[in-house]
């Protein structure tokens, strides 16, 4: 799992269409850069190219590589997460390298299908078009939270539950309650919105203000983590 100082890198391999093209080009007469030939053509205008190199019947052929429909969707959405969740990408189109095996990563080991994604801090890998969602790239693809996430345990007197429940979901940083056995009765789950090095202050401010004097409630016990980690979408 990436440490939040770094900018892990991911690899994403395509496998672009070759394409042969033939543009033709009429026969011209050689002439000085800048000249005129003798049909009145200007020498470097997009009509015509002087003295291009052209087969006997006045074709050239050119190869292109063509990115299929799938693979450039999928390059964008991996493009857009991997910047949005801090990662430095690298596309590699293996159709260039005219041998899959030059390829170096070892987790693209067996591919069939392209495009692969691969993590090499994690070693997980996205294989195909179909695997190219915006869930499955994140779940591969874990992030640190924008918002500060805490956990509080909660006592709670068994007649008054259900309106604890009630109430703390009244509240907007309350994202979650769970009722839970053993020690305590609650598990609440809270977000906030980042306040630099005044986090843990902020939570511990709401539930000793606001948890804390529910009616009902008789205990509290929270915990503010130090990094929080994601694989949902931000």
């Amino acid at each position: 799992m990436p440490e939040s100082h770094q900018r892990p890198e991911v690899h994403l391999y395509l496998k672009s269409r070759t394409v042969s093209t033939a543009v033709y080009h009429p026969e011209t007469k050689k002439v000085e850069s800048g000249g005129v030939s003798s049909d009145g053509i200007i020498v470097g205008s997009p009509f015509r190219v002087a003295n291009y190199p052209a087969s006997e019947e006045g074709q050239n052929t050119d190869t292109a590589y063509m990115l299929p429909d799938e693979q450039q969707r999928a390059l964008f959405l991996v493009e857009e997460l991997a910047a949005k969740r801090g990662y430095v990408l690298k596309v590699v189109d293996v159709a260039k390298t005219h041998l899959i095996s030059q390829v170096p990563d070892p987790n693209m080991k067996g591919a069939e299908l392209f495009p692969v994604l691969v993590v090499p801090f994690s070693g997980h890998r996205l294989e195909g078009p179909d695997a190219f969602t915006e869930e499955k790239v994140c779940s591969v693809l874990p992030a640190e939270l924008e918002t500060v996430r805490a956990f509080s345990y909660i006592k709670v007197r068994a007649s008054e539950i259900d309106r604890v429940q009630s109430a703390l979901l009244n509240f907007d940083e309350v994202k979650e309650t769970h009722l839970i056995t053993g020690d305590w009765d609650m598990l609440a789950i809270l977000e906030f919105q980042t306040t630099g090095g005044r986090n843990k202050k902020r939570v511990l401010d709401f539930i000793v203000e606001k948890v804390s004097n529910l009616p009902g409630v008789e205990d509290t016990s929270t915990v503010v983590p130090e990094l929080s980690m994601t694989k949902f979408p931000l």
